[in-house]
């Protein structure tokens, strides 16, 4: 809706409101006529009630959030009440007269006393919420609505969003820092070993200046797909596959070929097959 379309919009807010206090009129300045007051309050007193449901509607387009729920109560809490007003005005005749006296809103008491309490206490509480009312629109902050772009860094930028009312041209595109220059290679190390000579002990490999790149998780298709054995599984593989070796063949390198583990489990195997066969073989066997 463009600028033209929200005033005419407002005007006619503005002339419906105008309307209905007019209407409101003398059903407030009857009743505040009604209960005691004099003419100068009795004037008075519709602003009071119908200005501060004016002031809550305007503070309702402003505020934001608890503020604004805060707002709303007050409309509704003054709205009903000025309506049980009129409506109060609509039954009793004598408020009717042209001369309005002191008189009683309703004939049952605790009627007539609930409503003496109602028009009596909104003078009050139009000071108080009203003055709540302001205080809150003077605080009110509007929040900015922001976009936030990570770059390559992973850090964010943040631009103020503006309408394209406000912006006389095109924003200029955000300047993007140049990257860093990239970093040298290193030279060379040369070595003052020739190729045949010993390496002295106690020697330390020049470490390399440029940062090893790490390998990450293993993917599951390089991955062993033997199921890890235990060692009596072990144990019986080897007994299986030695069992018509001699004892020349039996070897720790021939084991770890047949059951394909590791050197340090393939010579305990080893020496657990030499000593089993020391043990079947006997006594006499084994001192010969």
């Amino acid at each position: 809706m463009n600028r033209f379309g929200k005033g005419l919009l407002v005007a006619a807010l503005v002339g419906v409101v105008a309307m209905a206090f007019r209407v409101s009129w003398n059903a407030l300045r009857d009743v505040a006529t009604a209960t005691g007051a004099d003419e100068t309050a009795a004037f008075l007193y519709p602003f009071v009630v119908d200005g501060l449901m004016a002031l809550a509607l305007v503070a309702t387009l402003v505020l934001t959030g608890d503020a604004r729920r805060f707002a709303l109560r007050v409309l509704a809490a003054y709205t009903l009440a000025s309506l049980v007003l009129n409506y109060v005005h609509g039954l009793v005749p004598q408020l009717h007269d042209e001369v309005v006296d002191w008189g009683r809103l309703a004939d049952w008491d605790p009627a007539n006393w609930a409503l003496v309490l109602l028009a009596t206490s909104l003078p009050v509480g139009s000071i108080y919420f009203g003055s709540d009312l302001v205080a809150k629109v003077l605080h009110h902050r509007p929040i900015e609505h922001t976009v936030t772009t990570p770059n390559q860094d992973e850090s964010s930028e943040t631009y103020v969003n503006r309408s394209t009312a406000d912006l006389g041209e095109s924003a200029p595109a955000p300047i993007t820092p140049a990257p860093a220059p990239a970093a040298l290679p290193a030279a060379p190390v040369v070595s003052l070993v020739k190729s045949t000579d010993r390496v002295p002990v106690g020697a330390v490999a020049a470490e390399s200046t440029r940062p090893r790149r790490a390998t990450g998780r293993v993917p599951e298709a390089a991955r062993s797909s033997r199921p890890a054995r235990t060692a009596d599984e072990l144990l019986t593989e080897a007994r299986t596959a030695t069992a018509d070796w001699s004892d020349r063949e039996l070897t720790a390198e021939g084991i770890r070929r047949a059951v394909r583990t590791s050197p340090a489990k393939a010579r305990a195997l080893r020496d657990t097959l030499r000593a089993e066969r020391q043990q079947a073989a006997g006594p006499g066997e084994a001192a010969a």
